[in-house]
């Protein structure tokens, strides 16, 4: 199984929590891919975290990794210019529209991209394992987004939530979908500019349920993979509510959620080596 993640520093916290989760319910072998880079005041994910991280996973299996790679060349080559000031997300979560130029990558025939604020509570294998025969990306409906945008007609429901996007390579590269996206975001302003690119141009999509990509603040009991997204809230005031997996007050306090307690310890104990 090969899954994905992508950013700078900052989603360290994220990541340890993610992959804790995801081991606690799949045996190995997985191979974690991080891409990262180091841009004017982007400071990259650490090798020394990554090392640490390899070393984990290969306790659970050794045949498991986790591996590192600069992006940094690559995304200078191609800077999304007219998006590197997002509203929402820094430059280097785009770094999932580079996945074509990374030969460590571009060699895979599928890869599960993950945001660092997703947590794993089940067997990610009925996902990862769906049959992508003439499918570019399987992905689940973004619960904001769908009302709004249809690329494909009116009262078809089709934008999909990025946060969660399993990708069939070969058909990636052969549709130019990471190129033309990466290209939309150097040309257009776009609101969740990767998103957006991505559902622009990706023809061929398979949507899958909605357990494998929760998007509200709590999770359901099919749940596979829960996503800490932002959350609108209109009382007592409108305001954007964001908890991340690693804020265990918060989780506790404001979700109300203690289901990952076993795995929030864990993390607790670990975080101090990243």
């Amino acid at each position: 199984m090969n899954i994905l993640y992508c950013g700078d520093k900052g989603i360290a916290r994220g990541v340890l929590v993610s992959i804790l989760s995801i081991l606690k319910h799949n045996s190995g072998p997985i191979h974690f891919y991080i891409m990262t880079i180091k841009y004017k005041n982007t400071e990259a994910f650490s090798l020394e975290s990554a090392q640490f991280l390899d070393g984990l996973v290969k306790k659970t299996n050794p045949k498991s990794f986790v591996k590192l790679i600069d992006a940094t060349e690559v995304f200078v080559e191609n800077l999304p210019k007219k998006n590197m000031k997002e509203i929402f997300f820094p430059p280097a979560a785009m770094l999932r529209l580079y996945i074509g130029k990374v030969p460590e990558l571009n060699q895979l025939k599928r890869i599960l991209y993950l945001d660092y604020d997703v947590v794993c509570r089940g067997d990610l294998s009925e996902f990862y394992n769906t049959d992508l025969e003439g499918v570019q990306v399987a992905g689940v409906l973004d619960i904001y987004g769908k009302n709004f945008y249809h690329y494909r007609g009116i009262f078809n429901f089709d934008y999909m939530n990025s946060g969660v996007m399993l990708f069939n390579i070969p058909e990636c590269l052969e549709w130019g979908i990471f190129e033309r996206a990466a290209g939309l975001c150097a040309k257009r302003w776009m609101m969740l500019a990767d998103q957006a690119a991505l559902n622009k141009v990706i023809d061929k999509r398979k949507l899958m349920p909605r357990k494998f990509n929760e998007q509200g603040e709590r999770p359901r009991k099919d749940t596979v993979l829960h996503h800490f997204s932002n959350n609108f809230k209109f009382l007592p005031f409108f305001h954007v509510q964001k908890v991340k997996p690693f804020e265990t007050t918060k989780i506790h306090k404001i979700l109300k959620i203690h289901e990952y307690d076993d795995i929030l310890e864990e993390y607790k104990k670990l975080s101090a080596f990243l």
